[in-house]
């Protein structure tokens, strides 16, 4: 018997300006439902201080989409998490399509280029590129693409952790509420909070990472990790560290675990933060 697969063929140019237009859109509006916990903090919170700073973060979110300017001076290095499907060609080199598309966005937007080309020397690449690139292969003839800009002040609060089994649960929580602890005001609250456990030392950073890209609005569909989402989402608000650390009800927005299995004597753990503006953007091809 013989079978005929038809694939798709995708070419650089396709991709680079489905890229272009999802990194513009991704450092300029905060999503609706994004808006709406803040705007829910913005209702229940009693310090003064604190409510003028949820206020003005409404009113910025506002200005950037309207006005078409970048929602914070910092527009990070770009995360581009892809989904390619394996009925797909691609007609070029994809790491380029990509890195061309976030090239053009910070070029004619004039978005800040926060990219040096060493660790070492220090020398900025002027273009903001190149960006880092996960890529997982999936059923089907669809490429889908999510850019993340990850700003230092969040992502230099990010840690990670090799427990031992024996640290269990109360050992997770107690380092992801000292994570958020330690970072203060320093990642722009509220926060979104991207926990991952198991895998190895790599596979739960990036397991975090991709925790912040979840809608704002679900929980997890495994028991445990729900479970943790609501004991840590709870424990992080009674940090009392409040919107831009000025003290306050609400200092994360959401909490997302996401978990993989691991070595039976390791219980790696990370945690991520997103700010207040919580930027990412998806496109499909």
């Amino acid at each position: 018997m013989c079978y005929t697969v038809v694939m798709k063929i995708l070419t650089e140019l396709q991709i680079e300006n489905a890229v272009y237009e999802i990194a513009k859109k991704m450092c300029f509006e905060v999503d609706e439902k994004t808006l709406k916990k803040i705007s829910d903090a913005y209702e229940k919170e009693d310090n003064r201080a604190t409510k003028d700073a949820l206020s003005d973060i409404i009113v910025n979110a506002k200005i950037a989409k309207n006005e078409h300017i970048p929602l914070c001076q910092d527009t990070g290095i770009v995360i581009a998490f892809c989904e390619i499907g394996g009925q797909i060609v691609i007609d070029g080199s994809f790491e380029k399509a990509i890195n061309s598309g976030i090239k053009r966005a910070y070029s004619t937007e004039y978005l800040r280029k926060s990219v040096v080309k060493s660790p070492l020397d220090r020398v900025n690449t002027n273009d903001n590129t190149p960006c880092i690139i996960h890529t997982t292969i999936t059923d089907g003839d669809k490429l889908k693409i999510t850019l993340c800009p990850k700003g230092a002040g969040s992502e230099n609060m990010g840690r990670v952790k090799m427990l031992t089994p024996a640290s269990g649960e109360d050992g997770i929580i107690d380092f992801v509420v000292e994570t958020v602890r330690l970072a203060g005001g320093k990642a722009c609250p509220p926060l979104i909070v991207g926990v991952g456990i198991g895998g190895d030392l790599e596979e739960c950073a990036l397991l975090s990472k991709r925790a912040l890209l979840r809608d704002i609005d679900d929980c997890s569909k495994d028991t445990h990790a729900k479970r943790l989402e609501d004991i840590l989402y709870e424990k992080i608000n009674a940090l009392n560290i409040g919107a831009m650390g000025l003290k306050g009800k609400t200092t994360c927005l959401a909490v997302k675990v996401e978990t993989f299995p691991c070595h039976i004597a390791s219980l790696p753990v990370a945690v991520s933060l997103m700010c207040h503006a919580n930027r990412h953007a998806t496109c499909e091809l």
